[in-house]
């Protein structure tokens, strides 16, 4: 299903923390992302403890946002782009280490003008790693 992603948002690797859909209903969404513990940022964040980096698993909420908003119609492809506006009430309970499965769950809250405000949660092996709200603008595809 990464096809399906790559279809959706312009992120790229080495900078796509997410690769499967796992679920999908209108106003959510959960996808998934295996890590193997070869990511380059395991390198340097905590060497010999790897942990992956608190902003890097909101990018991945970030991301599955966009896969949301394109999937809703809310981005027709090609022609809008998802960018993060704001982020509130992030909370990181676990840490995200090599070997883990992360499930990257994002709810839609709902759309004011171009504004969508969502929310994410990230899991793995049933305990939550974070929680996070944020709101992401549409811009047009070719402002970036």
């Amino acid at each position: 299903m990464l096809s399906e992603i790559l279809k959706h948002i312009p992120q790229r690797d080495p900078f796509l923390f997410i690769e499967n859909i796992v679920d999908r209903s209108e106003n959510s969404i959960t996808t998934s992302k295996k890590l193997t513990g070869e990511e380059d940022f395991f390198r340097g964040h905590f060497p010999g403890q790897p942990v992956m980096p608190g902003v890097l698993l909101s990018e991945a909420c970030f991301q599955t946002g966009a896969l949301l908003m394109s999937l809703k119609g809310e981005s027709s492809e090609g022609s809008k782009t998802a960018l993060v506006t704001r982020i509130q009430g992030a909370k990181f309970k676990n840490i995200a280490k090599p070997g883990d499965t992360l499930m990257i769950t994002v709810d839609f809250v709902e759309m004011l003008a171009n504004a969508a405000f969502m929310k994410g949660k990230i899991t793995a092996d049933g305990k939550t790693i974070m929680t996070i709200e944020f709101a992401a603008t549409l811009v047009d595809g070719g402002v970036i």
